[in-house]
């Protein structure tokens, strides 16, 4: 009965409200039905006014779902501690039929328990104007209790009819998120993914620098605080900086910015505790069109329902060269078009712009053997291109196992050591897109020019599914400036999934780190038969090493001051959790850093090896002529003056920042390009249709 509404019937109607309905809920059986045929519902959710209190401090998080004939069709976002929330966030269905009401149904988020109902109230689609902006007055009701007044929701709808629309169109992704008991996880829902017809018009760059004086919400008098972002559908939380109120968090990261005008950021910041609910310690927001382009912007914004500042840079460019085309049109085929790109990652401009490290242009060709995902043995496939925070899609092609898109994608590198993603999901009306396939694909791997048939693989990269992609793939890089982008710290993706407990994964990382710790341990007994003089020339050569190796580090670890709290059964189930997936992700870390220094002397990947060697090989012709005294001078002294040079720099280690780029063992398995059946055949698919 639902569709979400596609690109070509964007949600961007004027409204201009000029009528009102105050309704708690009408029926609307004795209405006679509308001429069969598709609407289109355009809903804003404006606000909530004295909605009910569910939680002991007087106060709800609420959140709002829309439902047509039992199917939810929106879900908005939560907005805490607030009984007079504002939403301000806009839905586009599409119904066949105007006999089922919208419901509306309020309910409180529990952190880990079942959430509270808070009020319903429906609207009858008969009652409205057609193509007339109407404000909308909802009262909330309970049931079972109808003589209590639980508050009203303010929405602003328009129904449209739709004679037809186009669905073979180009999209932009956004990814929503869903909530579970516990954890947050992705899913792509079809009412998220249509935006606009352009791309984004530009980057907006933030440097989360401090917080001061923030709130203290913990009986130590301290807090654990983190700060959540948030621009339209992209979401970023930073790290969790322990037990201080004036955090230094020195994270640096970028939005996509869409609208012309800017957009506003939402800004939270919360205190982290283990096993409950996290304490919010306040908000506030960036009016990005207040902005000037071209500029770093030092802003110090107070909490609103809280205390203290936090510090941000902000900085506001012009797109980044990203687009979305058809086959024939084709960047790297126009001759001209291709002595420009050449020219502009040449040798000759190595030093300007650092951050444009090369052009990537991805051919999305088609896919054969697709898994059948519908009941009538069919799929409706639609393909995600992804590389880092920049992702775009191609169109939907419907009641297709062997669906052709014939798309070029052209992306901005910024890191060479950067995967290359691909999935391909299958389009569902009422729910969340499912999934078909994926590859994963490093852009150092890539052969240019060549099409070739890769075969999808499931969620985890771990093993092949149905189906192979076709793609053609050209990347071209400056050498320079992408091995010194190697030495700084590795962009983040800010809508990864977060990690869940997995006993499968748990033990495969203790066996990760165990082969670490027998490394370890032979190098202990190689170091101790040199002290035994097993071999007398390998250990003179030892001894003579040994005395310029000593060195002892000592580490205090501070107790944890934080008083003990009365939990009951679930948050102590929930503590346990958290602290098995602190120690899954622990062993995940230290595997993967011993295993990235084994293969950085294995040449997994050439380009970095090769960088290691250039690298060790200068550092010995400086060595040669410098004195060792002046070099360990000259590093302290920048070390030491950074601070003062460039007082918001990020911290970084280039080591770390470098072992970074080096994938892991997992990574590598995951990177690894399956064998395509034999039985693949580029003219099957043709075989196929005329069957």
């Amino acid at each position: 009965m639902l569709d979400s509404c596609k690109l070509k019937t964007a949600c961007n109607l004027p409204f201009i409200y000029n009528k009102k309905i105050n309704t708690a809920g009408t029926s609307n059986a004795d209405v006679p039905l509308a001429d069969p045929g598709m609407y289109q519902l355009d809903i804003t959710l404006r606000r909530g006014q004295s909605l009910a209190a569910r939680d002991r401090g007087g106060t709800s998080d609420p959140y709002v779902k829309f439902k047509i004939g039992r199917k939810e069709v929106f879900r908005s976002k939560i907005i805490h501690k607030n009984l007079n929330p504002v939403w301000e966030e806009k839905a586009c269905i599409l119904v066949d039929h105007l006999r089922e009401p919208l419901y509306i149904k309020v309910f409180d988020y529990d952190f880990g328990l079942q959430d509270d109902f808070m009020g319903s109230a429906f609207l009858d689609l008969t009652q409205l104007e057609l193509n007339r902006p109407t404000d909308v007055t909802l009262t909330l009701k309970d049931p079972h209790y109808p003589d209590h007044d639980l508050g009203i929701i303010l929405l602003s709808v328009v129904l449209t009819p739709k004679e037809g629309e186009s669905r073979d169109v180009t999209m932009l992704m956004r990814k929503s998120w869903k909530r579970s008991s516990k954890f947050q996880t992705q899913s792509l829902r079809l009412s998220d993914l249509h935006r606009k017809s352009h791309l984004w018009r530009g980057i907006v760059s933030i440097t989360l620098i401090e917080g001061r004086d923030l709130k203290a919400m913990d009986s130590n008098g301290l807090s654990d605080p983190y700060v959540k972002f948030r621009l339209g559908h992209q979401k970023y939380k930073s790290k969790i900086m322990p037990k201080t109120l004036n955090p230094q968090w020195r994270e640096q990261f970028d939005f996509h910015l869409y609208e012309e005008r800017g957009g506003i950021i939402d800004i939270t910041a919360w205190d982290k505790d283990a096993g409950k609910r996290d304490d919010f310690i306040g908000r506030c927001q960036v009016d990005l069109s207040a902005l000037s382009r071209e500029q770093t912007h030092k802003l110090e914004l107070q909490l609103e329902e809280g205390e203290g500042h936090l510090v941000l840079l902000v900085t506001l460019t012009a797109s980044a060269t990203v687009s979305i085309s058809d086959l024939s049109v084709n960047s790297l085929e126009d001759q001209k078009e291709r002595e420009e790109i050449l020219k502009r990652y040449g040798p000759l401009r190595v030093f300007h712009n650092l951050k444009d490290v090369g052009f990537l242009q991805v051919k999305v060709i088609r896919a054969e053997g697709l898994m059948a995902a519908d009941v009538t043995g069919k799929s409706d496939p639609f393909c995600v291109v992804e590389l880092n925070n920049d992702r775009l899609l191609t169109h939907t092609v419907y009641k297709n196992l062997n669906p052709e898109w014939n798309k070029v994608f052209t992306f901005n590198i910024k890191d060479i050591h950067s995967v290359l993603e691909v999935t391909v999901y299958d389009e569902d009306r009422d729910r969340s897109a499912d999934f078909l396939g994926k590859v994963a694909i490093p852009l150092l791997s890539i052969q240019n020019g060549e099409q070739k048939a890769y075969v999808l693989k499931n969620k985890q990269l771990t093993g092949p599914t149905k189906g192979v992609i076709y793609l053609e793939i050209d990347v071209i890089f400056n050498a320079v400036k992408a091995s010194l982008r190697t030495l700084i710290p590795k962009e983040q993706k800010y809508i990864e999934e977060e990690n869940r407990l997995s006993k499968q994964l748990l033990l495969r990382n203790f066996i990760r780190m165990k082969r670490c710790i027998m490394v370890l341990v032979n190098a202990a007994y190689y170091v101790n038969s040199c002290f035994d003089w097993d071999s007398p020339p390998r250990s003179l050569a030892a001894f003579v090493v040994m005395e310029d190796m000593l060195e002892d580090e000592e580490e205090e670890d501070d107790k944890d001051d934080k008083d003990s709290e009365k939990k009951g059964f679930i948050n102590k189930i929930y503590a346990i959790q958290e602290v098995c997936v602190s120690v899954q992700n622990i062993l995940d870390e230290v595997a993967s850093f011993g295993e990235r220094i084994k293969n950085t002397f294995n040449w997994t990947v050439p380009f970095l090896s090769w960088l290691a060697i250039v690298a060790l090989c200068v550092f010995t012709v400086i060595l040669y002529f410098i004195p060792l005294r002046y070099i360990v001078l000259v590093w302290g002294i920048n070390k030491f003056t950074k601070k003062l040079r460039s007082p918001y720099a990020i911290d970084n280690n280039e080591l770390l920042d470098f072992l970074s780029r080096v994938p892991s063992d997992v990574q590598v398995v995951q990177y690894q390009e399956l064998k395509p059946d034999p039985s693949h055949s580029p003219y099957k698919r043709k075989k196929n249709n005329l069957g």
